[in-house]
């Protein structure tokens, strides 16, 4: 068996969900992102969401609210204007989708939204997935189906980077990146393949012309400088001496406070002055590594199958898992972001074979571990959901 090429992370400059959204990412990120909006056109983002996968979320999939919800005219109808009632067994349902009623709300001119798309509707699940790999930003995504000649939402900035990707029909983008009270600085008609980007807060309205209109809205919840500080912050403020009282009678002589209090700020500035910026940074990356949802598409049949596996068994890392590998009180850890595993020590060097190579055989790791070594450790990875066996 030839040697397979080594693993490395992806990175913004590869071709993925981000380049698919606005072409060379590099450049995008060095000119636009945070800062001005951005346009792309001559995509394919059918393959996101066609309106035949509209029609059978809504119609197929017994969608509950919020998963849906309806808008006109800048008003979202309350949920008795398209739910009904149901039961699951003895168990009463109130917030069931009307399919009937919210596609007459539809015909009368008003938008449908699909919320949350990146957790239920798996092609826009491993497009979220890429692009929050990319940016190291948690990532959502829903979906506004419009008839023609009507507008869902008014004029509004959303507090979070935003991309809009047309996915069927087209709509017509009003942009006014000086504040919603300013003149325009964008008047766009987004065709099927466009894709817009518009970073925090600046406002923006949509609205359909001549032609109904299907776009996803990617949305991008950056972490901030002030995430990253925060447990520096607090962890200074928590400190003893700060948790003094006050001297009695500092309400009424706060000219007599302030001294006290500037020494207090210069004791602050002066602990954050001299903290590692190291370990800040670790822990905001670990966070954000720590909340990702683990995907488990395919999970159950993989641990049908688990008794299966042998030598000649090839093994695939699963494209949203992450692997880190380090040392820790005489034992190996396997950090998967999300939890760690801790193992004997003697796993390491298969271990990092396994986090080198995207993929290979069972057998590949002979020169570390014995047959059921072997065995048992890439049983345990694939139930941890890190590995994949791949099927012919």
């Amino acid at each position: 068996m030839s040697d397979p090429a080594p693993w490395r992370p992806p990175s913004p400059g590869d071709r993925g969900s981000l380049a698919r959204c606005v072409g060379d990412p590099d450049a995008f990120l060095s000119a636009c992102w945070a800062t001005a909006a951005h346009l792309r056109r001559g995509e394919d983002y059918s393959d996101l969401l066609a309106p035949a996968d509209v029609d059978h979320l809504l119609s197929s999939t017994a969608m509950r609210y919020p998963a849906f919800r309806v808008v006109k005219d800048g008003r979202t109808l309350p949920a008795s204007a398209c739910v009904r009632s149901a039961r699951v067994g003895s168990k009463p349902l109130t917030d069931l989708i009307d399919v009937a009623r919210v596609l007459e709300q539809f015909a009368g001119g008003a938008t449908i939204v699909l919320q949350g798309l990146h957790r239920y509707w798996q092609p826009v699940t491993r497009f979220c997935l890429d692009l929050e790999r990319s940016l190291t930003h948690p990532v959502q995504a829903n979906a506004y189906v419009t008839p023609p000649v009507s507008q869902g939402l008014r004029v509004h900035a959303d507090p979070h980077d935003v991309f809009a990707l047309q996915t069927h029909g087209h709509k017509q983008w009003v942009v006014h990146a000086d504040g919603a009270d300013a003149p325009a600085t964008l008047d766009v008609r987004l065709e099927a393949g466009d894709a817009l980007y518009l970073p925090c807060g600046m406002a923006h309205a949509a609205r359909t012309v001549d032609a109904p209109s299907i776009h996803l809205t990617i949305g991008v919840r950056p972490a901030t400088w002030a995430d990253a500080l925060r447990p520096l912050l607090g962890a200074v403020l928590d400190d003893s001496a700060l948790g003094e009282a006050l001297p009695p009678g500092y309400a009424a002589d706060p000219a007599g406070l302030a001294p006290a209090l500037a020494e207090r700020i210069r004791q602050v500035a002066d602990r954050i002055a001299g903290a590692a910026s190291a370990p800040l940074a670790d822990a905001a990356a670990a966070r954000f590594w720590a909340k990702r949802t683990p995907q488990l598409a395919g999970q159950l049949v993989q641990l049908l199958d688990l008794d299966a596996l042998d030598d000649d068994s090839v093994l695939e890392r699963r494209a949203d898992a992450r692997l880190s590998i380090r040392r820790f009180d005489g034992r190996v850890v396997a950090d998967l972001g999300d939890r760690q595993l801790r193992m004997p020590a003697e796993l390491e060097p298969a271990l990092r074979m396994i986090a080198a190579f995207p993929r290979l055989r069972v057998g590949d790791l002979r020169a570390h571990l014995d047959e059921r070594s072997r065995l048992v450790l890439v049983r345990r990875l694939v139930r941890e959901a890190l590995l994949l066996v791949v099927r012919d």
